[in-house]
């Protein structure tokens, strides 16, 4: 059985044949808690074929994904229990001194 969804939750588990089929950003990173499972890449171009890689996740393993697109995960032999983590993005905070932001550079050029 095949369960597709979107937005991927957070844990998901499975019974040992199961499959889950999701979106996910480049730069998300999958983690396998309990159980094996095996993982297919977001299709990709390699000149005109089509293709995905397959990648053989064990307890404890942690998978990060280049690329964004529609994965597939199947549980192998026993239950899995994964987690889907969203991309690293940092927090750029604004310069704390007014003078420093390029609006504020512009105004002070302007009035002298």
């Amino acid at each position: 059985m095949t369960l597709t969804v979107n937005p991927a939750p957070d844990t998901v588990t499975m019974e040992p044949g199961q499959s889950l089929r999701t979106a996910v950003d480049a730069g998300a990173w999958l983690q396998v808690v309990e159980g094996r499972a095996r993982m297919l890449s977001p299709p990709s171009w390699f000149g005109e074929t089509l293709f995905m890689t397959e990648a053989m996740l064990a307890e404890g393993d942690v998978h990060r994904l280049e690329r964004g697109g529609w994965i597939e995960v199947t549980a192998l032999h026993a239950p899995v229990s994964l987690r889907i983590h969203a991309p690293y993005l940092p927090h750029v905070p604004a310069p704390a001194d007014p003078e420093l932001r390029p609006v504020m550079r512009l105004m002070r050029l302007l009035t002298g």
